[in-house]
């Protein structure tokens, strides 16, 4: 299946799990309904309580001060137990909860008959915070114990069986209705979370085009200008070599046409996306070691020439592409560096291959500088953070040591077991 297909959100078997009166709905069209119903449930319980304080409070019961105080614990527990439930302190609250207001309503009943109508908003109470096979049964026990209480007062009747019965079905229906309008509105909920959820992967998608697109045109632009450039300034250095007789002049106008041969292939290399030319056809302490040899005949020409060497310990194991051509341009940077800026007579390139690390270091006898003030004294050189960025973005390590007089030392380390071998790369 597509990465763009909308997911199926599994619903719950039962979907009232135990909750509070008035939280954890997901919003959607269908919440004012929740709303409306859940407000109309808090005050239903509160005016019949109230009914019954105040018909007590009038006479119509024999213990009025016991029936007060138990009627206004009742709505204590009520109000305390519904806020518990909201915060969740405690998973077994609600089989708690309902059990007592369950038993302080039948004693209520039993001083009072007038709290015996408080027995159908329970009902929709028992079957909302209650999973349905536990929210039915106490349905049904609520009823027997209405029945049994009101024979204490009217004796038993038709009509005091008959209320509760239908009263306690009114109230599974209207639960069984509630719960179908829950489950259509989880079901509208996660049919958009998936879309909001598709939005983003199509986002992402485009995205992606873009930066393909974006990549293919800077391919086109590095072919129409650098790459171009560069075969133009090969051409005209090989024009000229006909024309210079100085042997000291040809030689430098060789080495000029040379390294502009060598960029436009490398340039070249950019556009297709494929390994550097230094690593074609032969492995990395063989790159490492051509780059030396043209390190040194770049710095011949010059006033004073560095003399490179490259040294390899350990055995050497296959690395990744991608690591490969990062140690190489770190030491292509680093040398460079050495040739512009250090001054140097001699500079060292070590590739150390351990177990499972594969290090680089870069030392010369140059003129150094001081670390901290390496950035600030030239803002307009980035190879030392060119360096440092390659280096993170293949999780590895750099240190650089240096101090004016002293040289520099560029040491990078990356680990071997998370790259693949270059030869398992297709």
């Amino acid at each position: 299946m597509s990465s763009l297909a909308v997911r199926a959100s599994p619903l719950p078997r039962d979907p009232m799990p135990p909750a509070s009166i008035g939280d954890g709905l997901p919003h959607s069209a269908l919440t004012p309904v929740f709303s409306g119903l859940r407000i109309g449930l808090h005050v239903l319980i509160i005016a019949l309580t109230g009914l019954v304080i105040v018909r007590t409070l009038l006479g119509a019961a024999d213990n009025p001060v016991a029936v007060v105080t138990l009627a206004l614990v009742f709505l204590a527990s009520y109000v305390g137990g519904s806020e518990l439930v909201r915060r969740r302190h405690w998973r077994g609250i609600v089989p708690v909860w309902m059990a007592l207001l369950l038993l302080e309503w039948l004693a209520l009943t039993l001083l009072a008959p007038d709290a015996a109508f408080i027995v159908f908003p329970l009902f929709f109470l028992q079957l909302h915070v209650l999973p349905l096979r536990a929210g039915i049964p106490l349905v049904l026990l609520s009823v027997f114990l209405t029945i049994w209480a009101m024979s204490f007062h009217l004796g038993l009747s038709l009509g005091a069986t008959l209320g509760p019965l239908v009263g306690a079905g009114v109230a599974v229906a209207v639960g069984l209705g509630y719960r179908a309008l829950l489950r259509e509105a989880a079901e509208r909920q996660n049919l958009i979370q998936d879309l909001l959820a598709t939005r983003a992967e199509l986002a992402a998608t485009a995205r992606d085009a873009g930066t393909l697109a974006e990549r293919e045109r800077l391919a086109r632009e590095i072919h129409d200008t650098v790459a171009q450039g560069l075969s133009s300034i090969q051409l005209l250095l090989h024009a000229a070599e006909r024309t210079v007789t100085d042997p000291k002049a040809l030689e430098h106008l060789r080495l000029a046409r040379d390294t502009a041969a060598a960029n436009l292939q490398e340039t070249r290399r950019f556009i297709r996306e494929l390994t550097p030319p230094a690593l074609d056809a032969q492995s990395l302490p063989g790159a490492l070691a051509r780059l030396a040899a043209s390190m040194e005949r770049t710095a011949s020409g010059g006033d004073r020439a560095t003399q490179v060497s490259v040294h390899i310990t350990g055995d050497a194991v296959p690395l990744s592409m991608p690591l490969e051509t990062t140690l190489l341009r770190i030491a292509q940077g680093s040398l460079a560096n050495v040739a512009q800026h250090a001054a140097a007579g001699r500079a060292e390139v070590t590739l150390s291959y351990m177990t499972d690390e594969v290090a680089l270091d870069i030392v010369d006898d140059g003129c150094g500088f001081t670390v901290s003030a390496a950035g600030a004294s030239r803002p307009d050189s980035f190879g030392l953070v060119a360096i440092r960025q390659r280096v993170e973005q293949l999780g590895g390590s750099f240190v650089l040591e240096s101090a004016p007089g002293q040289g520099t030392a560029v040491a990078v380390t990356f680990p071997t077991v998370t790259f693949p071998t270059a030869g398992a790369a297709s």
